[in-house]
Formats: C-alpha cells, sequence, structure tokens
C-alpha cells in the first residue's frame, strides 16, 4: 500500500486541510470498527506512540494508538493553523509539522513566492523529508491552496518546485481553489496569473476549483432544503447550518460548507488507494491516462452526491441517475458545461456496491452525448470502490481532462489585463527584489500558450473520426 503526504498552504488550503482530515477520519472509524491500524488508515495517518519521545514511536502493526496525519501545515499568518491546534483535530496534527509566521503575504503572491519562499525554503524542505521518511512508498503529495491571496498562491506554487527538485519520481496532485469575479482581493488576478504559470510548468495534474461554483452548489442545497422538496432535511450540526442551527443565508457565503465539498472530492479521489475495491485505480494512473500533453493536466471535477455524511437528508439518486448528474453542468466544481466541449480523456470513480456492468451501461448510455478527439474515443478509465461515503450507498466523482476549462483560463487573463492596462497595485508588486515587469508578460504569455493549445483541440472537433489502421503482422 502506497502513502500520500498533504501539504495545506495558506487561510484557504488550512482550511478545506482541516475539513478533510476530519472527513477521512470519520469515515475510517466507521469501516474500521475494531480499531486495528491497516493499510488503508496508513496511506494517510501514521500510527504513533505518543510515551515515546522523538521519532522512535511509530507502530507500523496493531491497534490503534495515536493517529498523527502525513500532512504539512504552511501559513504566513498564525490564525488558522492556531485555530485548529486549540480545535477538536488538535491531536492529529505533528507540532513538528507546522511552519507559520505572524505578518502574512498581505495578498501578494510576490511576497509569499519570493520572500517567505527564500526565507522558509529549508523548514520546507525539512518537513517535507520528514514527512517522506515516515512513508515506506511515498506515491503522492497532495498541495491545497488557493489562486487569489499571496501565501496560497505564492508560497503554494514555490512549493511545488521545492518538490518538483527534491522528490522528482514523486506526483504533485494540486487543487487550486480559483477566485470569482465578485472577489475581495482586488489584487487576485495578478496573483492567480501568476501562479498559473507555475501550475503550468510543476504540477503533474491540477483540479481547478470556482469557489462561485461552489457557492451556487449550496445556495442550490439551500433553496432543496427550504423548499422541503422530496423530504429532503438539514441533519443537527451540519455543515450547511449555522451554530444556532438554522440553515445560512444564501447571500452570506457559508465557507464552511464550500470546504466541505472540495474535502469530499479529496475523499472521493483517493478512496481507490485508502479502501479495497474489484477495480481500483492508483493515483499515478490518473495522471497516465488522463494527460495526454504535459501542459494539459487541469481536470475537471464533477461529484455526485455534493452534498456529505453529516450534512442534508436528500433520497439516495438512483444509480443510473447519478451518472446522468456528474456530466451535468449543475455538478461542475468550475462554471463549465463539459457535454458542449472535446473530452481529451475521463475518469469515472465509484464507490459502493456498484458492478463492471452498471459501468459499462452508462459508459455506452452517455457516449453518444459526449465528444472525446478523434485519437482517443475510448478515452475512459474506471475504478469501483466497495466503500461507500458514510450515509450514502454509492458515489460518484468524475476527473474530465476536457476543453470546457478553457473559459475559466480566459475570463481570469481579462480581468488581469483590465487591471495590469492601468498598472494599477503594481508597484506592491515591483518593490519585492526579484520582481520585474517581465514576470507578469511571462506569466500571461504562459496563460496565453495555454488557452491557444485548447483552442487547437477545439478546432478538430468537427473533423471526422478516423478508422485508424492496425499494425499488420506478417506471417
Amino acid at each position: 500500500m502506497t502513502q500520500s503526504v498533504v501539504v495545506q498552504v495558506g487561510q484557504c488550503g488550512n482550511q478545506i486541510g482541516c475539513c478533510f482530515w476530519d472527513l477521512a477520519l470519520r469515515e475510517h472509524a466507521a469501516v474500521n470498527q475494531k480499531g486495528i491500524y491497516d493499510e488503508a488508515i496508513s496511506s494517510f495517518f501514521r500510527n504513533v506512540d505518543t510515551r515515546v519521545v522523538g521519532d522512535g514511536g511509530s507502530i507500523s502493526k496493531g491497534k490503534i494508538c495515536s493517529l498523527k496525519a502525513r500532512a504539512v501545515l504552511i501559513d504566513m499568518e498564525e490564525g488558522v493553523v492556531n485555530e485548529i491546534l486549540q480545535g477538536p483535530l488538535r491531536d492529529v496534527f505533528d507540532s513538528k509539522q507546522l511552519i507559520t509566521d505572524i505578518s502574512g503575504s498581505g495578498n501578494n503572491w510576490a511576497v509569499g513566492h519570493k520572500v517567505f519562499g527564500s526565507l522558509y525554503q529549508e523548514q520546507i524542505l525539512e518537513k517535507l523529508r520528514k514527512s517522506a521518511e515516515h512513508c515506506d512508498c511515498l506515491q503522492c503529495f497532495f498541495i491545497i491552496h488557493s489562486m487569489g491571496g499571496g501565501t496560497g498562491s505564492g508560497l503554494g506554487t514555490f512549493l511545488l518546485k521545492v518538490l518538483e527538485d527534491e522528490f522528482p519520481e514523486v506526483y504533485r496532485f494540486v487543487t487550486s481553489i480559483y477566485p470569482s469575479g465578485e472577489d475581495d482581493v482586488i489584487t487576485s488576478p495578478y496573483n492567480s496569473i501568476l501562479a498559473m504559470k507555475e501550475l503550468n510548468e510543476h504540477a503533474d495534474c491540477v483540479l481547478p476549483i470556482d469557489n462561485q461554483s461552489l457557492f451556487d452548489i449550496i445556495s442550490k442545497i439551500d433553496l432543496m432544503v427550504n423548499s422541503g422538496k422530496l423530504g429532503t432535511t438539514v441533519k443537527p450540526k451540519s455543515l450547511v447550518t449555522s451554530s444556532a442551527g438554522a440553515v445560512k443565508k444564501r447571500h452570506q457565503k457559508p465557507f464552511d460548507a464550500m470546504n466541505n465539498i472540495v474535502a469530499n472530492l479529496l475523499l472521493n479521489l483517493t478512496s481507490s488507494a485508502r479502501f479495497e475495491g474489484s477495480l481500483n485505480m492508483d493515483l499515478n494512473e490518473i495522471s497516465m491516462n488522463l494527460v495526454p500533453f504535459p501542459q494539459l493536466h487541469y481536470l475537471v471535477s464533477s461529484l455526485t452526491p455534493l452534498y456529505t455524511l453529516a450534512d442534508v437528508n436528500i433520497p439516495t439518486r438512483r444509480l443510473d441517475q447519478m451518472f446522468s448528474d456528474a456530466f451535468s453542468k449543475d455538478h461542475q466544481l468550475i462554471r463549465a458545461d463539459p457535454k458542449h466541449s472535446l473530452y481529451l480523456a475521463c475518469a469515472l470513480m465509484v464507490r459502493g456496491n456498484v458492478q463492471v456492468s452498471d459501468l459499462r451501461r452508462n459508459i455506452e448510455r452517455l457516449k453518444p452525448s459526449l465528444q472525446f478527439v478523434s485519437w482517443n474515443q475510448e478515452g475512459w478509465k474506471t475504478s469501483l470502490c466497495s466503500v461507500p461515503p458514510v450515509g450514502h450507498s454509492h458515489s460518484l466523482l468524475a476527473l474530465a481532462n476536457n476543453t470546457c476549462v478553457k473559459p475559466t483560463f480566459m475570463e481570469l487573463k481579462e480581468r488581469f489585463l483590465r487591471l495590469y492596462k492601468k498598472k494599477a497595485h503594481l508597484h506592491h508588486y515591483l518593490q519585492i527584489e526579484g520582481m520585474e515587469e517581465s514576470c507578469f508578460m511571462e506569466a500571461v504569455s504562459s496563460l496565453s500558450g495555454l488557452v491557444e493549445e485548447y483552442n487547437q483541440l477545439d478546432a478538430t472537433k468537427s473533423m471526422p473520426v478516423e478508422d485508424l489502421p492496425r499494425l499488420s503482422i506478417a506471417v
């Protein structure tokens, strides 16, 4: 069994990370009722004897003593990390695996990347090496960060280069939260464009997630609950309710519930690596099968059910309906419509009591309405994990390498150019050592190159599917 390390950077990254660890613990507690430290738990947790001082207390078998997350927590403000350390998950994190500062990055990519990057590079490396040493077979680093702020975008992407240099054989999966058009950080277009160049160059797979999409999804759940549709109710102490127990107002952004959806995405993404199944998919298979060209590694994710184990009592969707949902724009975690764009490849990660025949039947049913590139008409990758999410009979995560991601990048570029043409706020960046105007030009050029690659693929949409010649074998 392989292990993965989660690196959560910045306020957003740490809040989502905290939510992920909470859900992961609840899921393993439901499955592993005997309290035995097994391979499933070891993929993301160490078993530690807290009576032993230093690093000698790791236990590889037997009863669970004290679980420690395979995580590194980084933030240049102390607030969120301190909250985590005072909260119910405080014992899950190793205090030696935290890096914090007090000044913050001031919503400036250059401060996070150039200033804190060089200042904390050795500390970050030390924490990463220590995490790696605790793994028998380290397969993947999961980086969770946001694109719009300073620490998540700047230090988060600095970290990618460090990982590539230090652990070139270990996969780098990045969950990136993109700002909405109404973002309250005025410099978020600068930060996002600068971060995009680093993601293009140093990530193996990126799961772009749009803040606005998350907010829209939570609003729909809110609407469904308030209408009493289909017997929908919110469970007590749910993440979609306030501390008072009332459903949060739709215009008040419920970040806990939004983070919960992203954490649930990561839970489903890693389920095959953590649990047994008749058709398991390794994390390296996602990159191998879904990324045909190095830079086109942005995977559009959709999730059904969208709500999670502690949230909403909504009657279970029929199995076939669940597959249809995964391809509808309402279930995408970015504002996109993959059905009207071009698929390079698609992975379906199913959990619960689902048969291979169910998978095949639904793929055949949906195929006529989906357009794949001519050279990869059978570009499906599937996995079946027998353990469903807690509180559900089955779930489905779809990961699509699809040109529908292009409008998100084009909108980001437009927002960047509106600011950059006026040179607004540019001096905050240029006063940082190592930052020049050429950094911005290189970043926007990198993004333009990425969009052009998607354009070239879209131009092939109307081309007929070639009946490719097969290799002739001389007898």
